[in-house]
């Protein structure tokens, strides 16, 4: 199976879950899963031939202060009202899925910066900022398709020709975070 440019060697769960499935979503489908989670590399332009990935989108966790959702939803709001439309409600952070969500960072997008960071107990490199996809446009509640936030992206946040929220980090080891945990960037 192909995730993204690689090609990964995934473990069917058999008929069974394939049937339950398939029966639950109305369409023909298998379940998979990475059997060997340290089977499948990162990005080479961005980590190292030992950095591993599972099945996640392209690096093991994602980072987003809630400082630039604040911005990002300050823009979609003045955006609107620049286009005489109804002023949306704020989008929640869960929309564009992050693993670790800090506060108390003091500028909107600082992330973007960082080269690395700890939290807790655990040291973790930062690879680079999160390109953004359609599924950011999907209420996931009410799985309502809009504009938002890639319109307001593509207007403040377009570099090189990505739209970017949140950045990509790379643990340099193991170990716990917790909510709570001092965030130290550098």
């Amino acid at each position: 199976m192909r995730v993204w440019r690689t090609e990964v060697k995934l473990t069917d769960c058999g008929d069974e879950a394939a049937d339950w499935l398939s029966a639950l979503l109305g369409r023909s489908v298998r379940l998979v899963w990475l059997d060997d989670p340290t089977r499948r590399p990162v990005n080479p332009k961005h980590g190292t031939p030992q950095d591993r990935v599972s099945l996640a989108d392209g690096y093991p966790v994602l980072l987003a202060s809630t400082t630039s959702l604040d911005r990002l939803n300050d823009w979609i709001a003045e955006t609107a009202v620049e286009r005489g439309e109804e002023v949306p409600a704020p989008l929640p952070m869960r929309r564009f899925r992050p693993n670790v969500v800090v506060s108390g960072v003091e500028e909107p997008f600082a992330e973007d910066g960082w080269k690395r960071v700890r939290i807790g107990e655990v040291d973790f490199r930062v690879t680079k900022p999160c390109d953004r996809c359609v599924l950011t446009t999907i209420d996931p509640d009410t799985l309502e398709k809009g504009k938002e936030p890639l319109r307001t992206l593509a207007k403040y946040r377009r570099i090189d020709k990505q739209l970017l929220f949140a950045v990509n980090l790379i643990p340099d080891g193991t170990g716990v975070i917790r909510i709570g945990d001092p965030v130290v960037p550098s």
